[in-house]
């Protein structure tokens, strides 16, 4: 499956899955198909999803990480050093970092925001 039939069934998937906007047609230009995407994905409440859509994301957000370039470690210099420990300072983009976790400033719940589009912390991540 290619990137762009990717995200065109992720896009179809999220949409059905949501109660809320299960009958929105899926836009025919790819960054429209995106933005619904981005916006589905940072709504939808945790709880489990087929295990087809879940390999199909992480296809998916595998590749559009690729495309946008990985960040890791040894790209960020190390600005000071303390015994084993390094202070390093990086600036840009925090979903192109090779990272195990990125930690976000949640609600009470711990849950990220639920408003499409908001310009929340939550939001860019997946973008």
């Amino acid at each position: 499956m290619e990137q762009k039939e990717r995200l065109r069934y992720l896009t179809e998937e999220f949409i059905k899955d949501s109660a809320d906007y299960k009958d929105m047609q899926v836009p025919e230009k790819p960054a429209e198909q995106r933005q619904v995407l981005r916006s589905l994905m940072n709504i939808r409440i945790p709880r489990p999803m087929s295990s087809h859509v879940l390999k199909v994301q992480d296809a998916y957000l595998k590749e559009h990480s690729i495309q946008n370039g990985i960040v890791t470690m040894e790209d960020i210099p190390v600005l000071r050093t303390a015994g084993n420990a390094g202070i390093s300072v990086w600036q840009g983009d925090i979903t192109r970092l090779a990272a195990d976790a990125i930690v976000n400033a949640a609600n009470s719940q711990m849950l990220g925001c639920f408003v499409p589009m908001h310009t929340c912390i939550d939001n860019p991540i997946l973008n």
